[in-house]
């Protein structure tokens, strides 16, 4: 009755926004304090996303100890939890308070030196940290261009869109027509942001290059935004800071495989600037993500044994 309500009514959506709305206006350090407390319940209940960072865990830090390992894991868990917490100050909040939870810039050397004019930049955005907050300081400096996928509830569609595009971005969609549409901007000279550790759908151009020394499937757009445009990579990520002090930014150098024209070299290279993102905050990378769910051939997957949702049955 209640879930029935939900849909029907459209409570559900209005009742996120609330809640983005309402978090919006709870200080960092109170966020991060209930982050702190989810990321132990998730941890404690065992679920899809506490077996799934141990697997990656796992397969990523073979050398780790059990002990060290289970820390990671509450960390891990909790810095996902302040990810998503912090979505209604990054879309809700005042822009202007929002940006200023920036304290630093590391590395602002490397944007720059990709920033020449004429040429485009494709910025690697690894899910670390909070990656909306990279966005926004982005899009208020540049012309900046990203895909997006709209919610699977529609009425979520306008919040979202509005909170990613009201600092200047603009938002494209997942298909040929969004890769279009990035190339364009690529070859005015602007700037466009890929997420580079999303796996594609099987047949939506990817290939096997190896992650942490694993094959992981990995999507090929970026080898060919950058072939076809000429245009500059980096990448960026916005570190939290502990205590709820806000945030830093980092900027790295590409590895220098993402210009190759092979495919499969170039899709290793930005498997190696995820590695390289994640050696800055290890912690704070989203590692809830099943990365390795496609495997080359037979070999054996990772995610099998472990234990989905169970579905309530429909009563006749």
């Amino acid at each position: 009755m209640v879930k029935r309500l939900f849909v029907k009514d459209k409570w559900l959506p209005q009742f996120i926004v609330c809640l983005w709305k309402g978090a919006a206006r709870v200080p960092l350090r109170g966020l991060h304090g209930l982050a702190w407390l989810l990321g132990r319940a998730l941890w404690g209940i065992k679920g899809r996303e506490q077996q799934v960072t141990r697997t990656n865990l796992s397969l990523c830090y073979p050398r780790l100890t059990k002990q060290e390992r289970s820390r990671m894991e509450r960390q891990s868990l909790s810095a996902s939890a302040a990810t998503m917490l912090e979505l209604g100050v990054m879309w809700f909040g005042p822009l202007d308070k929002t940006l200023a939870l920036i304290k630093r810039v590391h590395g602002i050397e490397h944007l720059e030196a990709a920033l020449k004019p004429g040429q485009g930049v494709v910025l690697l955005a690894p899910h670390i940290g909070n990656w909306e907050l990279l966005n926004l300081w982005l899009s208020k400096r540049h012309a900046f261009t990203a895909m997006y996928a709209p919610p699977e509830m529609a009425s979520l569609d306008v919040h979202i869109r509005g909170g990613r595009e009201r600092a200047g971005a603009h938002l494209v969609p997942t298909d040929r027509r969004g890769v279009m549409q990035l190339m364009k901007a690529l070859k005015r000279g602007e700037m466009v942001g890929v997420l580079p550790d999303q796996e594609p759908e099987p047949g939506q151009g990817g290939c096997f290059a190896p992650f942490f020394g694993i094959p992981a499937y990995t999507a090929t757009l970026l080898p060919k935004l950058i072939s076809r445009s000429g245009a500059r990579a980096v990448i960026g990520l916005a570190r939290r800071l502990p205590g709820g002090g806000g945030f830093e930014l980092i900027f790295l150098p590409p590895d220098e495989r993402v210009y190759s024209e092979d495919e499969v070299v170039a899709a290793a290279g930005a498997n190696a600037c995820v590695e390289r993102a994640i050696v800055e905050t290890p912690l704070q990378y989203q590692w809830e993500y099943k990365r390795f769910r496609e495997r080359p051939g037979d070999t054996y997957k990772f995610y099998e044994r472990i234990r989905k949702r169970k579905k309530k049955k429909k009563k006749a």
